[in-house]
C-alpha cells in the first residue's frame, strides 16, 4: 500500500463511521427534515379539511336558505297574483261606478285599464260633452222661436177697402175696454 492509501485507511479508523446519502447530507438530519415536513403537511391537511367542513356547513345553511326563499317567492308570486286579480276587479268596479254616475255621457266613451286611465277619459267626456252642450245652446238661442201665440200687434190695413177699414176699427173698438 502506498502512502496515501494508508493514510486513508487511518483517517476512516480515527473518525466515527456516519452514514451518508448521495447527497452528502446525513441520513438522521434527513429522517428529521422528513419528520417536520411531515408534520407541516398534517397541519395543512387539517386546516384544510377544515376549511372543507366549514365550506361544506356554510353550503347547506345556503341551501336551507335558498328552499326558503324559493318558499318565500312562491308564496309572494301567489299573493301578488290575487292583488292583481283584486286589482283588476276594483278597477272593473270604479268604472262602472264612474258611468252611473255620468249618465249623460255615452258609456263607450268612458275607458280605462286603471284608475288613472278611467279619470282621464272620464275628463276628457265631460270637456266633450261641455263644448257640445254649449254649441247646442248657441245654436238654440239664433233660432229661438217664442212660445205660444205670436204677439197681437195692429192689423195693417193696407190694401182693405173702405168697408173692411171700419169693419177693422168696429171690432178694435169693441174688444178694448
Amino acid at each position: 500500500m502506498d502512502n496515501e492509501e494508508i493514510k486513508e485507511t487511518e483517517n476512516t479508523q480515527d473518525t466515527p463511521e456516519t452514514p451518508e446519502n448521495s447527497n452528502d447530507v446525513s441520513i438522521p438530519e434527513d429522517l428529521e427534515a422528513i419528520k417536520a415536513q411531515l408534520e407541516e403537511e398534517k397541519q395543512a391537511k387539517a386546516s384544510v379539511e377544515a376549511a372543507l367542513a366549514e365550506k361544506d356547513a356554510r353550503i347547506a345553511e345556503l341551501e336551507a336558505n335558498l328552499d326558503e326563499a324559493d318558499q318565500n317567492f312562491a308564496s309572494l308570486n301567489s299573493q301578488v297574483s290575487q292583488l292583481k286579480e283584486a286589482h283588476g276587479q276594483a278597477v272593473a268596479k270604479y268604472l262602472d261606478a264612474v258611468r252611473a254616475a255620468n249618465p249623460t255621457i255615452p258609456q263607450d266613451i268612458i275607458h280605462g285599464d286603471t284608475i288613472e286611465d278611467i279619470d282621464t277619459s272620464l275628463s276628457q267626456a265631460i270637456s266633450i260633452a261641455e263644448r257640445v252642450r254649449s254649441r247646442l245652446e248657441a245654436q238654440a238661442k239664433e233660432s229661438k222661436v217664442p212660445s205660444g201665440a205670436p204677439p197681437r200687434g195692429e192689423i195693417s190695413l193696407e190694401g182693405l177697402s173702405p168697408r173692411e177699414k171700419i169693419a177693422a176699427g168696429i171690432q178694435q173698438k169693441g174688444t178694448s175696454p
